[in-house]
This record gives structure tokens, C-alpha cells and sequence, in this order.
């Protein structure tokens, strides 16, 4: 879509304002709105000048001037506002030397792209990510000097089941149940339809949807994959229009990657492939039918994923999902039907054109561009040093041996030891200056103060039970 399309797809639809759109340091979309008639096609080089200064893990008070440089490809009428309203996504620059913004995380995903292509290795990465969310009808939770506490519910909650629901009707997935039970106990059914077709309606092609494992309304809606910032893109459209959709039918959504105890967490499995010249280089001849650039991918995935969680799973509570037991994807391996181990080779198609590689820890906690970006540069790393990822693990890893099983590495226990991590291993993340020293530090700081910090000083309810009368 060009700027010209742009301006003739808000006439047709009779816009009224334009919302631009970005992501702020953390992943969550920020955004301000124009008059329809600030839009023209300059504006796609000249931009939209903004305060930068309170944008989370961005510019200070004394720098705080910065545009937003909208994206026509990004253009979509929101299905919610009550005016028609255009949406555009965009990237973000320094107003006076009109340079990308080197912590813009959508300027991250663009660099990780331009890098791919000048290695000569690739000139395309595809992404297709799951996110799993729990659809709510209710939550509470506050936190002050002396108290602390969250609740959620549900009318699909198992713990529902002796509830006086005038009347309760009984059907409720049970704890890990809700894989994949047809309605009544899947409640949800008619409200997922609706996001699919809000997400169509913006351009978001939808592959499938159903219920998942957990009580509690946990669903998956899975999208077509994309290329690397473009599926970024699509990701955080996907957030908005779910949480939208179910806002509108009186629900709540949530991506956090673990909102219940002793159930099932929420991922984000990413499908990714590399492609040169119109083909798919994972296929070849080696283990589950992978090329030797794919096994090479792996091992840098591999080798990189004490760090790389930073960005995947970025959140204190990614690490409540990342827990052995709950089909978490803890042990740092790869196979082709063990979805216990980080790396999974998908083998139900059989066209070359369908082999791609899934890394399973990821969470919808993270920001899709540094998610993507970093998966993408540690894939990188592995081909260019031809790392070995060494054998499969084809056995079932709750099975093995203790001395056997001490052998396979994991995934951090914290997000305070994935930084560490991050401190110790990011150079590979800095070639082609797709992510900068400033901006691992940077992020490594605003993740430790804001949030490792935030909850290592704050009592935790359950210590209350375990410790009152000590």
C-alpha cells in the first residue's frame, strides 16, 4: 500500500482521525490521534512530532522531541472506535537528524532484517508465533505498604464447580481439561469467532482457533506467519483486537505467561524459517528432514537461550511458567516430537516449502520486535559459526535417568538470572548494530530496577502462610 492508497482508504471509509502507533521499551502499544487532514502523503517522510519524554525506557526531559514516521503498509480501519478512525503503525526517529531511533524497538526488527540480508545467508525470515491468553470475567489485585494481593475468575473455572451460579450448569474444563472439549465446557467458542473476524476484518489472515489446556477460559488463535517486523506488526494488532473484542462482550484478556496456580501457562511457540531466493533453507537431508544451515540455526538458538530468554521471556513471571511439569519447554534441546525441549521440528507437513524450526519458551509477555529480532540474530550466530547442536532428545525426558538427565541443560530459573546472562553473552546481538551496547544495557537496567527489583523487596502473600507464626 502506498501513502496515496493510505489517503484514499480513509476517504472511503469517511475517517475522521488517524492513530499512529508504537511500541514503547517494554512491548506495549502507545499511541496519539490526528485530525484526518494532518494526513498527507508527506507525512509518510516528514512524520508526526511527539513528547518522547515519558515513553518507558525512552528519552529524558531534556531530549525528549521525536516522530513517529508512519508505515502505509501498516494501515488498518479499527473496528472498535465509535469515529472512523485509520490506524498506522510507525517508527520512530530523532527530529532534527531524522535518524531511526536506535531503542525504537520497531527500528530493531527492521535492522535484524537489513543484517539477515547483507550476511548473504538469507534475505528473508519468516515468523509465526502462537500466543495463548486466558479470557476472564473478572480480576481484581492491588498492592500497598501493607497488603498485597490479586483474584481472578472465571465462569469456566474449575474452581466454579460448587459455585452458586443460580444456576451453576456444571460444564467447566477441568484443571489441564480444557485440550480441546467441544462446547457447553468450552464456553468460548462464538467470542473466539468474533476475534478471528475482527482480525480478518484488519487484514490478519487466521489459521485457527481453540480452546487450551488450562481451566479458566485459556484460548489460542493461531495467524498466518509473516516476515520478521511485519509479523511484529500483525502481533500487536492480534493483542488489540482480542483484548478489544472481549472488552466489548464484557470479558478481560490477559497474555501474562502463568495467571494460575497449578495449571497450565500461557507461550508464545515461534515457527521460524530463513528463505533465499524464493527457498525454504531449512529442508535437506539431515535429522527430521532439516538442511545443515537449520541444525547450525538450532545450535546457536541453543547456545544463546540463557540470554535470549531476556528477551523472550522478559518478565518475573515467565519464570513461573518455565517450570518442569506443566509441558514448559525447560530443557535445552531439540526434537522433533518432544515438547519438553526448547526447540521442536514441526514433521506433520511434508512439503519442503512447510520445514521450519519452533522454539518453544517464548511467552506473549515479550515485545515482538526484540523477540523476534534477537531469535533471529542467535540463528544468525549459529550458521555463521556452524555451532553443533549436538544429538536429539527423542526420549521422554521425565523418563530419563537422574544422571541423564542432569546432562540436558535449562532454561534460567528467573528473570534476574537470564540478565545476568544477557550481561555476560550479547555480542552476537550486536553485529550489524541491530541492537546496540546502550540498548542491552539499557534494557538490562530498566528490567532489573523496574520489575526484578520491584517484586525481590515486596513481601509475597504465600509467605504469610508459610512464615506468620514462625
Amino acid at each position: 500500500m502506498t501513502p496515496k492508497d493510505v489517503i484514499n482508504l480513509a476517504k472511503e471509509n469517511n475517517v475522521s482521525y488517524v492513530d499512529l502507533r508504537f511500541n514503547d521499551f517494554p512491548g506495549t502499544w502507545q499511541h496519539f490521534s490526528v485530525p484526518v487532514d494532518a494526513l498527507t502523503e508527506d507525512s509518510f517522510a516528514d512524520g508526526f512530532p511527539f513528547d518522547g519524554s515519558s515513553i518507558r525506557g525512552w528519552k529524558t526531559i531534556n531530549e525528549s522531541d521525536m516522530l513517529v514516521v508512519p508505515d502505509p503498509e501498516t494501515a488498518f480501519i479499527d473496528p472498535f472506535t465509535k469515529h472512523p478512525t485509520l490506524v498506522l503503525i510507525g517508527n520512530i526517529q530523532d527530529p532534527i537528524t531524522h535518524q531511526d531511533y536506535e531503542r525504537d524497538p520497531r527500528n530493531v526488527a527492521r535492522r535484524a532484517e537489513a543484517y539477515l540480508n547483507s550476511t548473504g545467508i538469507a534475505d528473508t525470515v519468516y515468523f509465526g508465533p502462537e500466543a495463548e491468553f486466558f479470557i476472564f470475567d473478572d480480576v481484581r489485585f492491588g498492592q500497598g505498604v501493607n497488603y498485597g494481593q490479586y483474584m481472578v475468575d472465571s465462569i469456566e473455572g474449575h474452581w466454579n464447580s460448587d459455585a452458586d451460579e443460580g444456576p451453576n450448569l456444571g460444564h467447566k474444563p477441568r484443571a489441564k481439561g480444557g485440550y480441546f472439549p467441544c462446547p457447553p465446557v468450552d464456553a468460548y467458542q462464538d467470542l473466539r469467532t468474533d476475534m478471528c473476524l475482527n482480525l480478518e476484518a484488519v487484514g490478519i489472515k487466521v489459521e485457527r482457533q481453540h480452546h487450551e489446556v488450562a481451566t479458566g477460559g485459556q484460548s489460542e488463535i493461531n495467524f498466518r506467519f509473516d516476515k520478521l517486523t511485519r509479523c511484529a506488526d500483525n502481533l500487536m494488532t492480534f493483542k488489540y483486537i482480542i483484548k478489544n473484542t472481549a472488552y466489548q462482550a464484557g470479558k478481560t484478556v490477559t497474555f501474562m505467561p502463568k495467571p494460575l496456580f497449578e495449571d497450565n501457562g500461557s507461550g508464545m511457540h515461534c515457527h521460524l524459517s530463513f528463505w533465499k531466493g524464493g527457498s525454504n533453507l531449512m529442508a535437506g537431508e539431515r535429522y527430521a528432514g532439516l538442511s545443515d544451515e537449520a541444525l547450525y540455526m538450532i545450535g546457536g538458538i541453543l547456545k544463546h537461550a540463557p540470554a535470549l530468554v531476556a528477551f523472550t521471556n522478559p518478565t518475573t513471571i515467565s519464570y513461573k511458567r518455565l517450570v518442569a511439569g506443566y509441558e514448559a519447554p525447560v530443557n535445552l534441546a531439540y526434537s522433533a516430537r518432544n515438547r519438553s525441549a526448547a526447540i521442536r521440528i514441526p514433521v506433520g507437513e511434508s512439503s519442503p516449502k512447510a520445514k521450519r524450526v519452533e522454539f518453544r519458551c517464548p511467552d506473549p509477555s515479550a515485545n515482538p520486535y526484540f523477540c523476534f529480532a534477537a531469535i533471529t540474530m542467535a540463528a544468525i550466530d549459529g550458521i555463521q559459526n556452524k555451532i553443533d547442536p549436538g544429538e536429539p532428545l527423542d526420549k521422554d525426558i521425565y523418563d530419563l535417568p537422574p544422571e541423564e538427565k542432569a546432562k540436558v541443560p535449562s532454561t534460567p530459573h528467573s528473570l534476574h538470572h537470564a540478565l545476568n546472562n544477557l550481561e555476560q553473552d550479547h555480542e552476537w546481538l550486536l553485529k550489524g548494530d541491530v541492537f546496540t551496547e546502550d540498548m542491552v544495557r539499557a534494557w538490562i537496567n530498566y528490567k532489573r530496577v523496574n520489575e526484578v527489583d520491584a517484586i525481590r523487596t515486596r513481601p509475597h502473600p504465600y509467605e504469610f502462610a508459610l512464615y506468620y507464626d514462625i
